[in-house]
């Protein structure tokens, strides 16, 4: 009888006067269980998946050496295959349980879902350019980001018309004793992100941009940290979680890839951690609290090219993950201080003392992602294919000083 009664509570609908669904009676039953459940099952498979990946990989690595680079292949493609059935799985539990309890708003989902699919599909159609060249990889990788941008503009759009419609003015979130400060929560956006981006440059060694190779493995570790951002160990009430160390893709690709690289693929990521978990009342706590927040994240290689650290992988992966959280945390402060000061009120708390005590959620979920990190690194087989981009840099550079000196002469 069981599957009867969930079917039952997912079908009776509520209905206001006007004959608009308002939701479902017992909304609660059907998908809240169903996350919760197969959220538990997916975490018990990916730390199962994890250790038997490992080992195996100990085993090829001392017995059959010569065949570690087809065993890599192998396991890439079993974690990415999990890692897109968790996003497709948790995704669409979320989008039938924002159905339910009659929370679709279509002013603010589809201009998201068009943002993530037109990044996700111009990230797709660039690769298979660059398969048939310079040129036409340049040309796709212009119209896909012109795309994207004119995507998000349309969202930025479109959360401000739902601010000013839901949120302005009513009474809660604008009241005197927590009022959304708007020109400065617009200012904190754009400075982070000039300096998020001023730091991505500087700390990059690689001077190129994105080829096929990079946008692969953009591609792959987005996935794989989107994936692992569902297994959520803690939730907090009003957006975040710790999680089974997610960012560690995206830490490992900035490492191996450089700072620049990492600060795109970690905007990305940001945009799609509105679609999968959206807590929206503003347009610039929007960037705040994910482009911006997560763009940090991609500085997380800004020591992998310090030579005193060379043979210390662990240690200039674990300065580069808390450098990068701490730009994270920022993020998320000025955003609670400015978008959220609503609840510091509730509480009978100072702002800036509620959103720092808030917020400091994410120095655990760091916790874990360096004590993985530093596991990681602790591989040699890992450091090496790490380091092979920045040997390949280092070769090209010294090719074009070669070649610049021969001409000279």
């Amino acid at each position: 009888m069981l599957p009867f009664s969930l079917l039952a509570s997912y079908s009776e609908e509520v209905f206001d006067a006007d004959g608009e669904t308002l939701g479902f009676l017992y909304g609660k039953v059907w998908t809240e269980y169903a996350q919760s459940s197969l959220m538990t099952v997916f975490l018990w498979i990916a730390a199962l998946l994890f250790v038997s990946l490992l080992g195996a990989g100990i085993l090829v690595r001392f017995k059959r050496q010569e065949s570690l680079k087809s065993y890599v292949t192998v396991a890439l493609s079993l974690a990415v295959g999990f890692s897109l059935t968790v996003i497709i799985a948790m995704l669409s539990l979320a989008f039938m349980e924002m159905n339910e309890k009659g929370r679709i708003n279509e002013l603010l989902l589809y201009p998201a879902a068009t943002l993530a699919g037109t990044v996700l599909l111009g990230a797709a159609v660039t690769y298979g350019a660059s398969l048939f060249g310079k040129k036409p990889f340049r040309i796709a990788a212009t119209v896909s980001a012109g795309l994207a941008a004119a995507a998000f503009v349309a969202l930025l759009v479109c959360i401000g018309v739902y601010y000013g419609r839901n949120i302005d003015g009513d009474g809660y979130f604008n009241s005197d004793a927590a009022k959304v400060n708007q020109i400065v929560l617009y200012l904190s956006a754009a400075l982070l992100l000039a300096a998020i981006f001023a730091l991505g440059f500087v700390f990059n060694r690689d001077k190129k941009g994105f080829d096929s190779k990079s946008i692969s493995y953009a591609a792959i570790c987005i996935a794989l940290s989107f994936a692992l951002s569902y297994l959520k160990l803690w939730e907090m009430p009003q957006g975040g979680s710790i999680t089974f160390a997610s960012l560690l893709p995206l830490m490992i690709y900035s490492y191996m890839f450089g700072t620049k690289k990492g600060v795109f693929a970690g905007l990305i990521y940001g945009v799609l951690q509105a679609v999968q978990d959206p807590w929206i009342i503003h347009p610039a706590q929007f960037l705040l609290d994910y482009p911006v927040a997560f763009a940090g994240i991609g500085v997380a290689g800004m020591f992998s090219n310090v030579k005193k650290l060379k043979k210390l992988p662990q240690v200039q992966f674990a300065l580069g993950a808390v450098a990068a959280s701490t730009l994270r945390f920022v993020s998320h402060v000025l955003s609670g201080v400015f978008a959220f000061s609503a609840y510091a009120a509730d509480a009978g708390m100072n702002v800036w003392a509620y959103s720092l005590a808030y917020n400091s959620f994410v120095f655990v979920d760091v916790a874990l992602v360096i004590i993985a990190g530093v596991l990681a690194f602790s591989s040699p087989s890992l450091v090496k294919q790490a380091r092979k981009f920045h040997a390949v840099e280092n070769v090209k550079k010294e090719q074009t000083y070669q070649i610049n000196n021969d001409e000279n002469t």
